[in-house]
């Protein structure tokens, strides 16, 4: 994944107790990115304002997952599976069927650019979100009834992904495809339902982890 940057020394600091350097979570000026960061921060590593292939988000957030199988004990291990999910947040001004369809086209570039397909591979996720001030009708029947799943190698080194949501949080609104589960934290208004099943635990279960 070459795109990837390493964090700025402004998103740098030092834990006090221990003296070693950590990585603080970016403020974002916008009130509601700022509050799904903090549904976010424990699972994600978070970026802010993140240029990728022309695009620009406002909010970047990548999360990987680890799988391993083992035979008779832990130390003799038969599998190792390897997922990961990529979460790209746009504030706009509106949204239409092109600005999906740029994301979607984004998706497939990324996934030629920063998947490494072997057999360790299971999964890789794109989603993308965008904040909007409404949800127009067209564009809600667009998302929900999406679903992008591209096979790698029959399956064999695994298989990536695309997922989108579109949310407006004034009217407190939101649409998501199928698997796109971290739309979870996107919905301010409703808790999280921590005792049944958190935020890692939507992905995992999803994954099949």
């Amino acid at each position: 994944m070459s795109d990837r940057e390493p964090a700025s020394e402004e998103s740098r600091g030092t834990d006090s107790s221990t003296g070693t350097e950590t990585t603080a979570v970016p403020d974002w000026d916008d009130e509601y990115v700022d509050r799904v960061s903090d549904r976010l921060l424990h699972n994600y590593d978070l970026e802010k304002d993140r240029a990728v292939d022309g695009e620009r988000f406002t909010l970047y957030g990548q999360m990987d997952l680890a799988s391993q199988k083992h035979f008779l004990h832990p130390s003799i291990s038969i599998a190792e599976h390897e997922s990961t999910e990529h979460l790209f947040v746009d504030r706009v001004d509106s949204v239409d069927d092109r600005l999906l369809d740029r994301y979607v086209d984004l998706g497939h570039r990324l996934a030629d650019d920063w998947i490494e397909p072997d057999e360790e591979h299971y999964s890789t996720e794109f989603t993308f979100v965008a904040v909007a001030p409404s949800i127009p009708d067209d564009v809600r029947s667009h998302v929900a009834g999406f679903s992008d799943r591209t096979l790698l190698k029959y399956g064999y080194n695994g298989h990536y992904e695309i997922n989108l949501a579109v949310v407006a949080p004034e009217p407190e609104d939101l649409v998501a495809s199928e698997n796109a589960d971290i739309a979870t934290a996107f919905r301010l208004w409703e808790e999280i339902e921590r005792k049944e099943v958190g935020l890692l635990g939507l992905i995992a279960r999803r994954l099949q982890l």
